[in-house]
């Protein structure tokens, strides 16, 4: 028979050992690789001694570029620019200054409440593998503050930041802002029909539509076929468009109606995900040139673990991958 006073002090216990981590403003995932994409998911457990939480301050760390955070219903959105100490190269285009500080506030996030604050990112892929990129953070209250700004590392210390450890990018990730963000052997055998490889994932069948000219917009459509653990693909970039977003498209009743994925599309393990119209797709926006059939046109992707790859995409006819029920407008 269980004593319950010996369960009672076990869960004391338990919950003693548990209170320190659970009281410190951590990160969701604390290791990145160099050169990925990643996102910055700050987890607020409790309030200033007691108090409700109405303002989350966040120093963004050397080596974490092109920052951008997510809004968060009922919270007032700021950010602060800087330059950087280095300047990163975002595919192509020289960046010597972003987000440095974000600031959400007039929420009311209640000491026995938990919430997720979240950033995205870029981990620089000349950060050295084991470097360790801190995240000091401030809760302000009405009367007074929670700071986790220690960044010596040490954890012995009472208000550790946030910390995020840098790992090797893997070799055959083809990111790496000096080595032309994939556009090698494996980019061009997609070119050729085969599949592009990065880490756990294959890309293949990459495909765009023909767009008349002045279209603002245009679609992308590709198989992504994931070997390992889950992964995400968070973002996506073409120089021939202003913007590029993950989109989805699905029947509300009887209408179909597209949105965009803003915490990107999840890839489980083992899976594969298929972009196509109809269905999930990139949606490049604010055209700069006509796409032509017959020509081929580079998107990089970025994915949360595996990092960057550029996929080569064979621009069809406006009708190219048609199905009943699907399609983008034509895109």
């Amino acid at each position: 028979m269980q004593n319950p006073v010996f369960g009672a002090l076990c869960a004391t216990l338990l919950g003693l050992a548990a209170g320190p981590a659970l009281s410190h403003a951590t990160l969701e995932k604390s290791e990145a690789a160099a050169g990925a994409a990643y996102r910055a998911v700050i987890r607020i457990g409790h309030g200033c001694d007691g108090q409700t939480t109405h303002t989350l301050r966040v120093e963004l760390p050397e080596g974490f570029y092109n920052a951008k955070p997510m809004p968060k219903p009922g919270w007032t959105l700021e950010t602060v620019k800087g330059a950087y100490a280095r300047p990163f190269d975002n595919h192509g285009t020289q960046m010597t200054e972003g987000t440095r500080e974000v600031v959400w506030s007039g929420g009311a996030l209640q000491d026995d409440w938990y919430d997720e604050f979240v950033i995205r990112g870029t981990v620089g892929a000349d950060v050295a593998p084991g470097t360790v990129l801190y995240f000091p953070t401030v809760q302000e209250c009405a009367e007074g503050k929670a700071d986790w700004t220690d960044v010596s590392g040490s954890k012995e210390v009472p208000n550790p930041a946030p910390g995020l450890t840098v790992t090797a990018g893997k070799a055959d990730h083809g990111h790496g802002h000096s080595h032309g963000h994939g556009h090698g052997p494996d980019a061009q055998a997609a070119a050729a029909g085969g599949p592009v490889v990065l880490g756990d994932l294959a890309l293949s069948g990459g495909f765009s539509r023909a767009t008349p000219p002045g279209a603002p917009v245009a679609g992308g459509f590709l198989t992504i076929a994931n070997g390992g653990d889950e992964d995400r693909l968070v973002a996506a970039h073409a120089d021939f468009a202003g913007r590029t977003e993950i989109h989805e498209m699905a029947m509300e009743g009887e209408v179909m109606r597209m949105r965009e994925l803003p915490d990107g599309l999840a890839i489980p393990a083992g899976a594969t995900v298929e972009l196509k119209p109809g269905g999930y797709h990139l949606m490049f926006m604010e055209l700069k040139q006509p796409l032509v059939e017959g020509e081929t046109v580079n998107v990089t992707l970025s994915f949360e673990k595996a990092g960057e790859v550029s996929l080569p995409l064979a621009v069809g006819p406006r009708n190219a991958g048609a199905q009943k029920g699907g399609g983008h407008g034509g895109h």
